[in-house]
């Protein structure tokens, strides 16, 4: 709770050629050294992440990548391979170009890239304490930049002054702020099982708990065990019910049907995602037959735990949907398998260490292959027969989507149900 999650920051991605002073300019923007600095080309070799409040935007995330121009044969590939993926979850760029250079071929294959993703940019002229090359001076004539040098720290205030200019204000929508209202009461169901860590909350609790007091309403916590007594309690109803989705069908049948309620998962992969392709794919399921392949995709790597959700539990409720026969396979981390198009379905997590840009790039390599894409907490939903009302806080889009209609007699109970009496 002291730091904001990565996955929650504006991610500024730094490129450049070798040299240009990409590193030395992150050390200049954060104030201290945080990536090494030296004469010889090549130096960076893996992305390097800082942490930093740049107000008023707020929680950023500074990515130093390796040099682009780098030709130390499959090395240097793999290091260029590596700067693009950068690329995939910057929802900014900076641009470093050294003026003394006598080639810009590079930087305009890099400007080329970042106007075809739609991606913001500035660029960014270092080493201004030395004189431009003729070829730098025809080559900025043309173009917009800010003028800094990074090793004497001249220009990082106009520079900084320019990325809040241009810094995309919508790069992530709110987890929950946005369904309820002022002074509502928001229940929580937060399991507390081998998957919680000691001594904390997992990040969409957490998450939650935030925009919920943001947007001035009230939460309120509990476990499922508890979650009966937690509703006698209150004098008037929760405004909305966000329960963790392994327990979605204990929670449900406690919670009356007059109370809206969804879960962290889906909440969380609203938030990183498209949860309507989410919810469209879900229906895959049904197609699915013994001996089909499922891929189960984490966004983060842990330790697995005896009763697992990616590896124990939503296996076993596919094989009960089936009858068996399935062939369930996790892939931790960013990337997926090279066999992607042998998969029937992937069935990803909340993407709650992931931002925006890089969730929605995962959401699209699948589909690529003809490959639907679920998540977590819509699957769970879909499987045990809460799907309609786990998506109905989201509005009549997402009902249409879930292809059910919720009974009559229900929507009746609901427009008139008082609180404990449904």
């Amino acid at each position: 709770m002291i730091q904001t999650a990565r996955g929650d920051r504006l991610h500024i991605g730094i490129f450049g050629k070798r040299n240009a002073g990409k590193s030395s300019l992150i050390n200049a923007i954060v104030g201290h050294e945080v990536a090494i600095v030296s004469n010889v080309a090549g130096t960076t070799t893996d992305p390097v992440y800082k942490s930093f409040e740049l107000q008023p935007i707020g929680p950023v995330v500074f990515i130093d990548t390796a040099g682009i121009d780098d030709e130390q044969a499959e090395v240097g590939a793999f290091r260029v391979k590596k700067a693009e993926k950068v690329l995939s979850k910057s929802d900014m760029v900076l641009l470093v170009c050294d003026v003394t250079s006598v080639s810009f071929s590079d930087e305009d294959a890099l400007l080329a890239l970042f106007e075809k993703k739609k991606i913001p940019f500035i660029i960014v002229a270092n080493k201004c304490d030395a004189s431009f090359s003729s070829e730098a001076k025809r080559w900025f004539s043309v173009r917009p930049f800010v003028r800094i040098s990074a090793l004497k720290k001249e220009g990082i205030t106009e520079l900084k002054q320019r990325i809040i200019e241009i810094a995309p204000a919508d790069f992530e929508p709110p987890f929950v702020a946005d369904l309820i209202h002022p002074g509502e009461v928001v229940l929580l169901v937060a399991p507390i099982d081998l998957g919680a860590p000691k001594g904390r909350l997992i990040l969409p609790q957490v998450k939650a708990l935030r925009d919920i007091l943001d947007a001035d309403a009230i939460p309120m916590m509990c476990k499922e065990r508890e979650l009966q007594t937690a509703l006698s309690r209150l004098a008037q109803p929760p405004a909305l019910v966000i329960t963790d989705s392994q327990v979605f069908a204990q929670v449900a049948a406690d919670v009356p049907l007059s109370i809206p309620m969804t879960s962290f998962s889906i909440l969380s992969i609203r938030q990183k995602g498209d949860l309507k392709e989410m919810v469209d794919a879900v229906k895959a399921v049904d197609a699915l037959r013994p001996g089909d392949k499922v891929l189960i995709a984490e966004s983060c790597s842990h330790h697995p735990l005896e009763d697992d959700i990616g590896r124990v539990k939503i296996p076993r409720w596919l094989n009960e949907k089936v009858g068996g026969g399935l062939i369930v396979e996790t892939v931790p981390g960013a990337a997926f398998p090279d066999n992607l198009a042998e998969y029937k379905l992937v069935v990803h997590c909340g993407g709650c260490t992931l931002n925006r840009r890089e969730m929605l790039r995962r959401q699209s390599v699948p589909m690529e292959y003809g490959v639907p894409m679920t998540n977590y907490g819509v699957l769970i939903s879909y499987l045990l027969g809460v799907f309609p009302r786990a998506l109905e806080p989201f509005g009549e889009t997402f009902m249409t989507l879930s292809n059910k209609k919720i009974d009559i007699d229900n929507k009746i109970r609901r427009a008139g149900a008082v609180f404990g009496e449904v």
